[in-house]
């Protein structure tokens, strides 16, 4: 932080978009270091994806119309991301805690871009979360998940995770600044949980009755799910499906980026203001 202080204090905006890149750099600098030095709830946020596919895999498998390896292939891009999805848990939490311990008040003292603290939580995260997927991949490959299609399309789903974990990272830090309070932060994550369960990424949505698979069809996760099947060649798009996931890369990078319009401007003023 101590590289910030020579900065002039400005308001928002108005030392230009490298004064922001420079800050951001350094509060991206700032998370990693807080990983690195606190890293028992990164590895419980990555380890929990790989054991609900070893779960999910071999009980729910076994139940379920698909055969357990077919139905591994086909949830381990759930899998992926619905960890993508986690960043709203993940950045609600960091964001609370900061909040709760005066961190946040400390760093608006500083003079530097309002837009700096959440853009370097929400980097941070995503450079993590990459890191973090690679065991989910290598358990995945071990249980017989396999890329079918070719490598430009693997890359570009993993573009895809990290967007839309970046962009769900932003709604995380909004409501943990609202919430300023590390507990109610992880009461209200733990709902976060249900998300994936309203999505196609653990079981097909054309079995579900009419109302339920249009709600299922229209959660975001779900069209970053069809879209991960679809680049990595595990599934078909299903041609009946609502229009986010009958076009799941177009749905995808949508939805992120009305994610982003949404709540990039709401976070950023929020934090702005938590300390009036």
């Amino acid at each position: 932080m101590s590289a910030l202080t020579h900065q002039p204090s400005t308001a928002l905006g108005s030392r230009g978009p490298n004064a922001l890149l420079l800050d951001g750099w350094a509060m991206l600098g700032r998370h990693l270091q807080r990983t690195r030095h606190n890293p028992g709830l990164w590895i419980l946020t990555q380890t929990m994806p790989v054991t609900m596919l070893l779960f999910f895999g071999y009980v729910f498998g076994s139940a379920l119309a698909m055969p357990g390896a077919e139905y591994r292939a086909f949830l381990v891009p759930g899998l992926l991301a619905a960890t993508a999805a986690n960043g709203i848990m993940n950045g609600m939490f960091q964001a609370a805690q900061d909040t709760h311990r005066g961190v946040m008040d400390r760093f608006r003292t500083l003079p530097m871009s309002r837009a700096a603290v959440p853009l370097g939580q929400a980097a941070a995260d995503a450079v993590t979360t990459a890191f973090g997927l690679v065991p989910l991949i290598l358990v995945g490959l071990a249980v017989g998940w396999r890329i079918e299609g070719g490598a430009a399309e693997a890359l570009g789903a993993f573009g895809l995770l990290l967007l839309f974990r970046f962009a769900t990272t932003w709604i995380g830090m909004f409501l943990g600044l609202l919430t300023r309070n590390e507990e109610a932060a992880g009461q209200l994550g733990s709902i976060t949980f249900m998300l994936p369960l309203l999505s196609n990424a653990y079981i097909p949505t054309e079995g579900l009755p009419g109302w339920l698979r249009v709600v299922a069809e229209w959660n975001p996760i779900s069209a970053a799910t069809a879209a991960v099947r679809d680049l990595f060649g595990n599934a078909p798009v299903p041609a009946d499906a609502a229009w986010p996931v009958a076009h799941p890369v177009a749905g995808t990078l949508l939805w992120s980026l009305l994610i982003l319009a949404v709540c990039v401007p709401l976070t950023v003023r929020r934090y702005a203001r938590s300390g009036r």
